[in-house]
């Protein structure tokens, strides 16, 4: 093409100054601009008569492809997609800076002299870490001054989340938001191919919120690796657990007081403890998505069933006294003013054994989280003597 444009650019050029001195050269000269023009034409035709045959139009060769993904659709590529689609959107898969810097930050921030090491977990946005969680936060500290609390949260872990925590922090308490590392945490684990599972589609995370289940597996890991407390953010600390060693706390006893059920909103146990191992392990093995509790609170009373009593396993479970001493059903009432309706008795006895016998109070925040803590009910006395700053106590 260049020798094209090149030689018609002359010939018109000359065609133009000359025209004016004689209609043969101008004759001439456009009988050799079609000689030329159709010498080039010819090369070209032949020299591209070879890659006729494996250069193909980009529209053919993108119907081709088309076609040839439909074809080799098989139902096993329809599933991962399918298992792909359902991963959450949030941050807790993706790798960076923040990551990276996960272990360095724990060992860093451990180092300081605590008097307890505690870890929650926070897979939701900074503007729902709400004034029921902050007090849950507030509640530690009143109970353990020199404690240190980690926040397993990439959202918290942000210029917002550290607004939220500040008030706290000026007052000089050892708290702090971390984005996790998973992959680091689960490495040498028994959940560590599970995880990459999830990640490839090649597990169903099921119908449930793959956050949750990945924060049962996340508290797991943590305190495998690390070792401490851990506490769901819906759990008021109401004395030191300066004292406790490996424990796990009964939801519910039977007639005989032997348990029924153990949960896992409170965990204490020293790092690489073989009974976290198993916990981890039987997640792995048993995960199952699509049933609630499944892979958190019925998993530890599976494990705990099997091995408790077991050579190798050193662990102590507290009555629910302890950890859950109001059930589900009956939290509402914690709320709420005291009438002769609602038996006061029963309102004043619950108040005593929760100050003489209880470490804390989980809040089952899927029940009461609407709930107003109304002034004068046994929530907002212990919501008085156990927090900090003591803001916005009768909300929600």
């Amino acid at each position: 093409m260049k020798f094209k444009r090149v030689v018609s650019h002359e010939i018109f050029g000359h065609r133009l100054v000359s025209r004016s001195k004689s209609p043969v050269i101008s004759v001439v000269l456009f009988s050799l601009l079609l000689f030329f023009m159709f010498a080039y034409g010819i090369i070209s035709n032949i020299s591209l008569q070879p890659a006729a045959f494996s250069v193909l139009p980009i529209s053919f060769i993108i119907s081709t492809q088309r076609n040839m993904i439909v074809e080799g659709d098989s139902e096993n590529d329809q599933f991962h997609r399918g298992i792909l689609r359902k991963l959450p959107e949030n941050e807790i898969f993706r790798s960076d800076e923040l990551t990276e810097k996960f272990h360095g930050r724990v060992q860093e921030f451990f180092n300081h002299k605590c008097e307890v090491q505690f870890f929650m977990t926070w897979i939701s946005t900074a503007e729902s870490f709400g004034p029921r969680q902050i007090l849950a936060v507030e509640s530690v500290f009143k109970a353990h001054p020199h404690g240190c609390l980690m926040i397993l949260s990439r959202a918290l872990d942000s210029a917002q989340g550290h607004m939220i925590l500040k008030p706290l922090l000026d007052r000089g308490f050892k708290v702090q938001a971390v984005t996790p590392d998973l992959p680091f945490l689960l490495k040498n684990t028994p959940a560590e191919a599970w995880f990459n599972d999830i990640k490839s589609g090649e597990k169903d995370p099921g119908g449930i919120p793959l956050a949750q289940n990945l924060s049962n597996l996340m508290r797991l890991a943590a305190l495998y690796k690390y070792g401490g407390v851990y506490l769901d953010t819906d759990f008021i600390v109401l004395k030191s657990f300066k004292g406790l060693k490996n424990t796990i706390g009964a939801q519910s006893i039977n007639s005989a007081k032997n348990w029924m059920r153990l949960n896992n909103a409170v965990l204490v146990f020293d790092m690489n403890h073989p009974l976290l191992y198993k916990f981890i392990e039987e997640f792995a093995l048993t995960f199952d998505g699509n049933k609630w509790g499944h892979n958190g609170p019925y998993m530890v009373s599976r494990v705990v069933h099997k091995v408790e009593g077991r050579p190798g396993y050193n662990f102590t479970i507290l009555p629910p006294v302890a950890f859950y001493p109001v059930d589900w059903i009956k939290i509402v009432r914690l709320f709420k003013v005291p009438s002769q309706q609602a038996d006061p008795k029963w309102f004043e006895a619950k108040l005593q054994e929760l100050n003489e016998k209880s470490y804390g109070l989980h809040l089952w925040n899927k029940r009461s989280s609407e709930l107003m803590v109304e002034e004068g009910s046994a929530m907002g006395k212990l919501l008085s003597e156990h927090c900090v700053l003591c803001n916005q106590i009768y909300s929600s």
